[in-house]
């Protein structure tokens, strides 16, 4: 949160809306729905519980999230969203820097990759607590260890799960995607958003 500000921006409902997250690329998509909102940092251990599968690790996170940046603002909206790469049940996240990534990227090439994006939605006022999944099925090109070398250097996408921005020039990468959500795959679902956030008595249009 903006230390000079003193509350959150009021939405439309009334109530403060709040991105419980610091990812530029959600910022940017919450954006587009030209609603005001305040972003503030979840803080939630994101490390995976033994045996817990991609799917499972993604629902958990956005509700931790959510409910985290809620107990901070009761009277708020919030939304709280996670991203999980799954390659064969095996979950991926962000790589961090060039060599996990290169790894990712030659793990993936050739074969499906389910991202699992979680999006929570929370007002502990209202008593409002939802929390749905977009799976978004991407199938990789077999690369070739120079494509995924010379991809990396040009994008550097080392703050995405799966090391690939399909927004970007990421989408070389693939052959196909399938979902139901175009803006899933980036990080954070608009369709589910928005039709949670009518439910939490967010007026959109």
């Amino acid at each position: 949160m903006s230390k000079d500000k003193q509350q959150p921006t009021i939405a439309s409902s009334g109530r403060p809306l709040i991105l419980g997250s610091t990812s530029r690329y959600r910022k940017e998509l919450l954006s587009r729905l030209q609603i005001p909102f305040e972003t503030a940092a979840p803080d939630v251990d994101e490390t995976p519980h033994n045996n817990e599968s991609p799917k499972d690790l993604a629902l958990r996170l956005a509700l931790a999230k959510a409910r985290a940046v809620a107990l901070k603002f009761p009277e708020a909206v919030v939304i709280g969203s996670d991203q999980v790469a799954d390659l064969e049940g095996t979950p991926l996240g962000k790589p961090g820097n060039h060599t996990n990534a290169t790894l990712q990227l030659q793990r993936m090439r050739g074969k499906t990759v389910i991202f699992q994006t979680a999006l929570s939605v929370v007002c502990i006022a209202s008593g409002y607590e939802r929390t749905d999944l977009a799976e978004v099925k991407v199938k990789f090109r077999d690369l070739s260890d120079a494509e995924i070398e010379s991809y990396l250097r040009a994008e550097e996408p080392y703050d995405c799960a799966g090391s690939a921005k399909s927004e970007g020039l990421g989408i070389a990468l693939l052959d196909a995607i399938d979902n139901d959500d175009p803006t899933a795959l980036i990080g954070l679902p608009l369709i589910r958003t928005c039709q949670m956030l009518r439910e939490a008595g967010v007026k959109l249009l």
